[in-house]
């Protein structure tokens, strides 16, 4: 699994969706830069969606998720903090109340997310607004 070329392509939608959250819809560029990020995004499934389909459906086995696995695509978060860079490229995080809603059998009474976060690859269940845990990570 070549997970350089996922996060890549994870850092490219992620600066394009930053980009385009900081215009309002009736800049000039907008429409273009939306129509660069569905095509990122098609690109991203095309090439990694059925590797991240069956690491999710891993996570979710492991961690006796009770939702159906989504799209790759679901479990980007809206939001991301650029933390620093390295050699392929920029490192983010996300807050707490990103990803996507899951229910744990473990962790029935908390507000349980997943989310994907690049450099290096990895799935983070955000438990609560103070705690997470990395469920998954390239070894």
């Amino acid at each position: 699994m070549d997970t350089t070329a996922i996060d890549k392509a994870l850092i490219e939608i992620i600066e394009k969706r930053n980009q385009l959250n900081a215009l309002s819809y009736e800049d000039e560029s907008y429409d273009d830069i939306e129509d660069e990020l569905h095509d990122l995004e098609d690109d991203f499934i095309d090439e990694h969606g059925e590797t991240l389909e069956d690491i999710i459906g891993d996570v979710h086995e492991d961690f006796s998720v009770d939702t159906d696995v989504l799209s790759p695509l679901s479990y980007i978060a809206q939001s991301y903090t650029k933390t620093g860079e390295n050699e392929v490229g920029a490192q983010f995080d996300c807050d707490h109340g990103q990803g996507v809603p899951v229910e744990v059998d473990d962790l029935e009474r908390k507000p349980t997310k997943l989310v994907m976060i690049p450099n290096p690859l990895r799935i983070i269940l955000n438990i609560d607004s103070r705690n997470r845990k990395i469920v998954w990570q390239n070894s």
